[in-house]
This record gives C-alpha cells, sequence and structure tokens, in this order.
C-alpha cells in the first residue's frame, strides 16, 4: 500500500450543520487545476447529516480527511484551529461549507509563493447574490493591481480586506507566531487578519478572484450568517470586543502609526453596516446600541471622523447625542442625498442638521452643514427630502398616495409646485403629475393616484421589482430624488394586464416605496421563460412577435 505524497497546500473546509452545502464546497476544491492538496473538512459537531456526508466525500477522494470536534464551539475559530494543527502541507487555505473555490485559485496563489519569499499571498473575492445572482468583487480597488507590499505600514487601506478566506499562508509564518484563530469570540477573522497583517514582512496581491463568496442578505434571521445578525445586541458587543482587542495588538506589535487608518476602517465599513439598519430599530434597541458603540466611539481618532462623508458623521453624532427619533431620520438618507426635514441657523450664519444648535463642540463639528449648500446648491442637486404619510389601496391597478416634500433650504417659491412622481418597469416611464401645495415655510404636501395598469411593460413582460421617484421642475430644470415610504405597512395586492403587482415598503435601507411585478398566465408560463432562453437578436423579436400575437 503506497502513503499519499506530501500534499502542497492544505484546505480546510470547516462545516456546521450544512449537508446540503458541503459536497458544493469539497467539489470545487477536487476541480482544482492544482491537484497535489489535502482537503480537511473540520466538522464543529454538527448534529444534522453533515458526518454522514463527509465520510462519504472522503471515501471518494484520498485526499479528503474528516475531523469532527467532540463538541460544538459556536464559532469559526476551533474548527479551523483544529485543522492547522493536522495540516500537513506548507501551505494553508480556509473555506467555508457555504462558499466555493474558483478553479485556479490553489494555482494562482501558490504560484505566488513560488515567485517571491513572503509571508501569505491574497487574491480578489467574488460577491454572489444567492437571491439575484448577481456577481461583484469584494473591496476591487483593493486587489485591482498584482504587487507584493513590504509590510501593512506600506499600505494599511488593506485593513479593509480583513477576511481570512480569501488568502494563502505559509503554514511556518502561522508556527512561528503562534498564530492561530481566537476561540469564543465572533469576528475572529478581523483579528486574526489584523496581525497576520501586522507580522508579515511581506505578502503579495494578485487580481485573479480567489474565493466565490456567497451572500444571502435577507434570510431568515435564525438562518443568518454571524455578519448578518446585526439585529442582535450581542452582535454590536463582539464587534466592539475585536476592535479592543486589534487595538491592543497594534499598540503591543508596534503598528500604532497605522491606527488611524484602522479607526477609519471601523467607521467606514463596521459601524457603517449598523448604519443602514439604523431606521428599523426602536428607542430601546438603539439605547442598547448607544451603551456599546458610544464608549468605543470616544477612543477613536478624530481625523477618522476627519475622513468621513458628513452623512456619516451626522448619523454617529446623534447616535452619540442619544438624539434616537433624529438617528433614524438621518439614517435613511446615508449615502442617498436625502435632506433633513429641517435645518436650524446659529447667530453667526452656520447651518446646522436638525431643529436645535448643538450644545457641545463636537456636535457643532459633526453637525455643521453650511458646506453643503442646503439653501444655494444648483436646483438638480439640490437636497429635498420626499416622504410618504399613507398608501391606499384605489379602484382597480390604482394605488393613492399622500406625499409630504420638505424643503429645508427653502429653494421653492412660495405657492402650489407642480411635482410628477415615475416608475419605469421597462425603458418607458410611467409619470404621473400631480400638485404640491404649501403647508408651512419648507413643508409642502399632495395627493396623488399611480394606475399601475398604465405602466408601459415589454410584450414578453416584466419581473422585477422597481422603486418610483419624485419629479420636482423649476425654470426648466429638474430635480429627482428618492420617494421614501412609511417604513411599515400591510402590503398591498393587485392586478395588471398578465401580472401581479405588490406595493410595499423597501424594508432595508433608506426605506423606499417599492413595486414588485409578477408574470402570469401565458406570459409566465411562456413567453418569459422563451424570452430568457433567446439571446440572439432576430429571435428575440421573433418572440416578442409571438407575444404580440397571442395578447
Amino acid at each position: 500500500m503506497t502513503s499519499r505524497p506530501e500534499p502542497d497546500v492544505t484546505v480546510t473546509v470547516i462545516v456546521f450543520n450544512d449537508a446540503e452545502r458541503l459536497p458544493r464546497a469539497v467539489a470545487s476544491l477536487r476541480r482544482q487545476t492544482h491537484a497535489n492538496i489535502e482537503i480537511v473538512i473540520s466538522d464543529d459537531h454538527s448534529t444534522d447529516e453533515t458526518p454522514q456526508v463527509a465520510r462519504a466525500l472522503a471515501a471518494e477522494d484520498d485526499r479528503i480527511t474528516y475531523v469532527r470536534l467532540p463538541e460544538n464551539s459556536g464559532g469559526c475559530s476551533a474548527p479551523r484551529n483544529r485543522a492547522l494543527d493536522i495540516a500537513r502541507a506548507p501551505y494553508v487555505m480556509f473555506l467555508d461549507s457555504d462558499d466555493e473555490l474558483p478553479p485556479h485559485s490553489v494555482e494562482s496563489l501558490l504560484a505566488a509563493h513560488h515567485e517571491r519569499d513572503i509571508d501569505f499571498a491574497m487574491g480578489a473575492v467574488e460577491r454572489v447574490r444567492t437571491d439575484t445572482g448577481r456577481v461583484s468583487t469584494w473591496m476591487p480597488h483593493l486587489v485591482a493591481e498584482r504587487r507584493t507590499v513590504d509590510g501593512i505600514d506600506a499600505e494599511p487601506r488593506l485593513l479593509f480586506e480583513h477576511l481570512s478566506t480569501s488568502k494563502m499562508y505559509r503554514k511556518d509564518f502561522l508556527d512561528r507566531h503562534a498564530l492561530r484563530f481566537p476561540e469564543g469570540i465572533h469576528y475572529e477573522d478581523q483579528l486574526f487578519s489584523a496581525q497576520a497583517y501586522c507580522l508579515a514582512r511581506s505578502f503579495t496581491i494578485v487580481p485573479e478572484p480567489v474565493y466565490r463568496w456567497y451572500i444571502a442578505p435577507y434570510v431568515a434571521a435564525a438562518d443568518a450568517s454571524i455578519s448578518n445578525q446585526r439585529h442582535r445586541l450581542a452582535n454590536v458587543r463582539d464587534r466592539v470586543h475585536v476592535q479592543r482587542l486589534i487595538d491592543a495588538f497594534l499598540t503591543d506589535s508596534g503598528h500604532a502609526s497605522i491606527r488611524e487608518d484602522k479607526d477609519y476602517k471601523f467607521l467606514k465599513h463596521d459601524f457603517r453596516m449598523y448604519a443602514g439598519d439604523l431606521p428599523f430599530r426602536d428607542d430601546a434597541w438603539l439605547a442598547g446600541f448607544a451603551e456599546i458603540m458610544d464608549p468605543y466611539l470616544a477612543t477613536l481618532s478624530p481625523a477618522a471622523y476627519a475622513r468621513l462623508p458628513r452623512a456619516e458623521r451626522v448619523v454617529i453624532q446623534l447616535v452619540r447625542d442619544g438624539r434616537f427619533a433624529d438617528v433614524r431620520l438621518a439614517a435613511r438618507g446615508l449615502g442617498q442625498g436625502v435632506a433633513p426635514r429641517e435645518t436650524v441657523t446659529d447667530a453667526d450664519g452656520r447651518i446646522y442638521w436638525g431643529d436645535r444648535v448643538p450644545d457641545t463642540e463636537d456636535g457643532r463639528a459633526a453637525l455643521d452643514l453650511t458646506d453643503q449648500r442646503v439653501d444655494s446648491r444648483p436646483f438638480p442637486s439640490a437636497l429635498f427630502r420626499h416622504e410618504i404619510l399613507s398608501v391606499e389601496r384605489g379602484p382597480g391597478a390604482n394605488v393613492d398616495l399622500s406625499v409630504r416634500t420638505y424643503d429645508p433650504g427653502l429653494r421653492l417659491p412660495v405657492g402650489p409646485r407642480v411635482a410628477s412622481i415615475a416608475v419605469a418597469p421597462a425603458r418607458r416611464r410611467l409619470t404621473v403629475r400631480f400638485r404640491l401645495d404649501p403647508v408651512r415655510p419648507g413643508v409642502f404636501e399632495g395627493r396623488v393616484r399611480l394606475d399601475l395598469a398604465a405602466a408601459p411593460l415589454p410584450l414578453q413582460g416584466f419581473d422585477g421589482t422597481r422603486h418610483p421617484i419624485l419629479i420636482l421642475e423649476e425654470q426648466g430644470l429638474r430635480n429627482t430624488g428618492l420617494l421614501l415610504a412609511p417604513l411599515t405597512f400591510p402590503p398591498l395586492t393587485t392586478r395588471a394586464p398578465h401580472h401581479q403587482l405588490t406595493v410595499e415598503p423597501e424594508g432595508r435601507g433608506p426605506g423606499r416605496l417599492q413595486i414588485h411585478w409578477s408574470p402570469t398566465g401565458a406570459t409566465a408560463r411562456l413567453i418569459q421563460p422563451a424570452a430568457r432562453r433567446l439571446a440572439v437578436p432576430k429571435l428575440r423579436k421573433a418572440a416578442e412577435l409571438i407575444a404580440s400575437a397571442l395578447r
């Protein structure tokens, strides 16, 4: 009996109760163009069919070893560390059971190690949305160029790429520094990666995709991954705890000089992940969030805050000031160019977010909107806020909306204004004009009826979601803005020709009004599937003619 050859790379697949997706992950390793690898399936004491599936996979391929922890650790660290203890190869990689490695991953990263004496190599990460199939690159600006970096001090912005799974490490580098994943805490990748960055003499970046990360952003809370459990205050506490550990390591390892970059990464990435959810949190949750966040936010570099966009600094300051109703309002505008409902001007002419002049120096610095020119921007980029006060079902496929527009910069002349709501499920828009009447200075209200059956659809129908926008016109210029829905209202369903429609709040981010078209009848059974299969323009045109004849 011959013994197995010494593998070039050990790839660890960690798994817990994921019998369904584990074969896909392992199959991606068996398809690697560099075949001399060891595959260690490290099971965190699964209670489903995972052990049977893993043993069957190991029986099919002698490169696969299956290990099972004696009890569940509740995280990713222990199963990864167990696999590191038994890894036989000089290089190691990590894979989660719900993800995959593209076919050339091992080959590309191993080649980088053979070219230079480096401690690890890293590559691009493909993010695949499980709900839409959309593929994007994680942090593309960081991995666009092939290069070798001589220590993290040369490029501290790389701290944003904190995934351990996008990298191939020299095992003797990990062993020499006793670098293992911290057990008993979540967000272990962030601490492990920060330590690896700081300890590495050099590392190489390759632009080729080396990891395929499947993202399920809207799964049920009970099934969400740790990073998607942002609704739990324990999740917030874990993230802040890891940041404090990273801060201590930076100081102890002589890397305090990159603290500003690390703080900026926390504000721009970690805090920002929670900020988009804040409109949907109640006061009790926000109070708990602030209790955890505020002490840590106070330790961060002022220079890191200064690098943030103004809208993000506003939300952070409102959290720190305990203005939770205002937090919800401000967070709905993040990255969207949505104005506050109102502003206030002090004796020196400085303009501030909200209805009061802040009473602290930090508050005045963060909430000062003077440089945003809310009162003097060109009309197409002027800042307004459009909110739906009520959504009601009308006759047929009609939906009646009551709309309020806030004009905090007092840009609109006093008197009735003509506005339009537009939605485009296809190339042509449905546009409905209506009147906004002044209620008080800077506030206008109006009612509009949308006949969704009148929306122009392609002959093959439309299956998708669109968000209506509100358009204002002034002296031949147009200003287009989001239409914010009430955060909760019962979904309204109605029918239009060959389609069922659902009108509902977006439920995330700014909380826009959204309309979903779903084909029915022959359009759903025959025409849409045929249109998706036809990529040749002449055939697509033929399908459209057939669809027209069927109608």
